[in-house]
This record gives structure tokens, C-alpha cells and sequence, in this order.
């Protein structure tokens, strides 16, 4: 049986847990996309076991607990996965003053990490104030 009929989890993490599989990260309540993250394994199975959004940092290579430092973590209210089982939706409640590390003007994070338009010249213009 495919991937795309089962109700069976077979998603795969490489022989050593470490593949890194894309997880959107929205917001349960408004659906705005606040994040694509990685998550391998032991991100997986924190954020199941913790019940907060826990991702795979690239550029520091070890997991990150969202929010964890900022206060500004994203409780878990479901799971999904996509019909192939080879990326994940995380539906979140924010906990917390935004979901992205970058600041405003006023030191406040963004709600989003979606926060700028690209306009038709290539200019980026601030969708979120």
C-alpha cells in the first residue's frame, strides 16, 4: 500500500534519524503560515512529547525549542503530515508576542516570519507593522 492511503505513520528519518524533513508551522486559529522550519527525528519526538514546536537549527546544528529563550513559544494543537509522509503541517497557538525572531522598530517580534512583500521591481516592502 502507498504512503498516500495508509493510516500507518511511515515517514522517514534516514537510518540515524538525521534527514531533515520541511514542517510549516501556521497558526491554528487565523492559518497565517508563521514559519518552514526542519524537523529530524528527536525535533519530532520533542515536540510530540512537549507538546511545543521544536525544529532541527540548521545553522547551529542542534534542536531549538521555539521560543524557549524569547517566551515567545508555539503550543502544538495538531499534527499533519503530507500524503507522501515526507513533510509536516504544525497547527500552533502562539504563546508569546510573535513567532519570528526578527524585530520591529519597537523591539517586538513579527507575527510571522512572512512579514515582507516582494514588489514587481524586487523591492521588499513591510506587509506586517
Amino acid at each position: 500500500m502507498s504512503k498516500e492511503y495508509t493510516n500507518e505513520f511511515l515517514v522517514d528519518f534516514g537510518p540515524d534519524g538525521q534527514k531533515l524533513l520541511p514542517v510549516v508551522t501556521q497558526d491554528f486559529t487565523t492559518k497565517e503560515v508563521l514559519i518552514l522550519s526542519f524537523i529530524n527525528r528527536e525535533a519530532y519526538e520533542e515536540t510530540v512529547r512537549s507538546g511545543y514546536a521544536t525544529y532541527w537549527s540548521r545553522s547551529r546544528n542542534e534542536l531549538w525549542k521555539k521560543g524557549l529563550t524569547s517566551g515567545d513559544m508555539l503550543r502544538v494543537e495538531e499534527i499533519r503530515v503530507n500524503c507522501e509522509q515526507n513533510s509536516f503541517l504544525f497547527l500552533v497557538t502562539p504563546e508569546g508576542k510573535g513567532a519570528c525572531h526578527a524585530k520591529k522598530e519597537g523591539g517586538l517580534p513579527y507575527h510571522s516570519c512572512y512579514y515582507r512583500k516582494v514588489e514587481k521591481n524586487g523591492t521588499l516592502t513591510v506587509t506586517e507593522k
